[in-house]
């Protein structure tokens, strides 16, 4: 079985669990799971001390991760949120407390925060002091799987790269109590760990975090690079070097 493989399975295998369960809304099938309990996790994060110093989060646009982005706006911290699967040229939203025209958690929508945030590139970004990324699977030593689709470790390469973040900047993933598992969970070289599990009853911390030191271009098909803009100019840049 190879590594796509097992990956695949074992997301199967959680969106099956939280069904049966009933922990998350029909059709998690193929998507970050909006989980039952996601709003009890977002404010177990907001006890923790890396959370209370964040000045500036920076933030998936899965509907799991809506409490958190809504609290965070409520609290008075900058916002970055990705555009979904990073389709623009400016890859994310900025959402300032400051100046929105709509209340927090209006804003934390992410249809919302497409109207009011303002779209950004990479290069005029603030350095995050927290990322908070979304997950369908995540094992107590910090692998996650995501939907399989990569963006969320598009995200963190593009920042690493950028010099936005590095080895000390905390990750954390929030999710249902079922998708954390105990088996070995395949990793690629792409691939990010995260520093911090949190669930609507829990606080995980896990092992010496894992990062990319930046986009791994071997590792990107021509197709994805073609559909993110982003990709696409920055390699335009390296070549023009």
């Amino acid at each position: 079985m190879t590594v796509d493989e097992k990956k695949r399975a074992v997301r199967e295998h959680v969106w099956a669990l939280l069904e049966e369960h009933r922990a998350a809304p029909a059709g998690v099938h193929g998507r970050i799971p909006a989980f039952f309990g996601a709003e009890k996790a977002a404010d177990r994060l907001a006890e923790l001390p890396e959370w209370q110093s964040a000045k500036i989060v920076k933030a998936v646009p899965d509907t799991a991760q809506q409490p958190v982005r809504a609290r965070a706006l409520d609290e008075g911290k900058l916002v970055y949120m990705a555009v979904p699967k990073l389709a623009e040229p400016r890859p994310f939203y900025l959402l300032d407390p400051d100046t929105l025209p709509v209340s927090p958690a209006e804003a934390a929508d992410k249809g919302a925060a497409a109207k009011v945030g303002q779209a950004v590139d990479v290069d005029s970004m603030r350095p995050p002091d927290l990322i908070v990324c979304g997950s369908v699977a995540v094992n107590r030593h910090g692998v996650r799987l995501g939907k399989g689709a990569g963006y969320s470790d598009i995200e963190v390469a593009l920042l690493r790269e950028a010099g936005l973040i590095g080895p000390e900047t905390t990750i954390v993933t929030t999710v249902h109590d079922l998708q954390v598992i105990d088996d070995d969970l395949p990793e690629t070289p792409h691939d990010f760990s995260v520093d911090i599990i949190v669930t609507p009853t829990t606080v995980i911390r896990c092992d010496e975090p894992r990062r990319p030191s930046g986009l791994l271009w071997d590792d990107l098909p021509a197709e994805k690079i073609a559909a993110i803009p982003a990709l696409a100019a920055r390699l335009r840049q390296q070549s023009n070097v």
